[in-house]
């Protein structure tokens, strides 16, 4: 076990890593806010055709919308990249739920890889979370 820790260690505090992690956040932050919060926001047809057939409505959209729109913002946040990405898994869970219910299976492709990369982003900055957990409590 010890090895394993010191690995993962290791890793988080390379800077080739540490970088390539900021980069791949950047990118998801970019795809949320142009390809995914902007058209639930915008209220665009084929959004609002999902959001219908899932039952809940506009304010469903535009909450999901907002609630991504802040991860965003969250996962360019030094203190809040960790906890973002943690939140933003459990939104991609209920994408793929809400996809495989009211659409398809094939429709659960893009949030499944959106799932395994924020669950990759908020285990690399789980310190970044523990240090907000920290200043919290204080």
């Amino acid at each position: 076990m010890a090895a394993n820790r010191r690995i993962s260690d290791s890793m988080r505090t390379s800077m080739p890593a540490n970088l390539a992690t900021w980069a791949l956040q950047l990118a998801l932050a970019i795809y949320l806010g142009v390809f995914s919060a902007l058209p639930m926001l915008r209220g665009d047809a084929y959004v609002t055709e999902t959001f219908d057939r899932i039952g809940f409505g506009d304010w469903f959209r535009h909450l999901t919308g907002l609630i991504e729109l802040a991860g965003a913002v969250g996962l360019l946040i030094p203190l809040l990249c960790g906890l973002a990405a943690l939140g933003l898994t459990a939104v991609m869970i209920g994408a793929i739920v809400a996809e495989f219910a009211v659409r398809s299976p094939g429709g659960a492709v893009v949030p499944a890889v959106l799932l395994v990369l924020f669950a990759f982003v908020a285990w690399y900055r789980w310190p970044h979370t523990l240090a907000f957990a920290d200043r919290v409590r204080r």
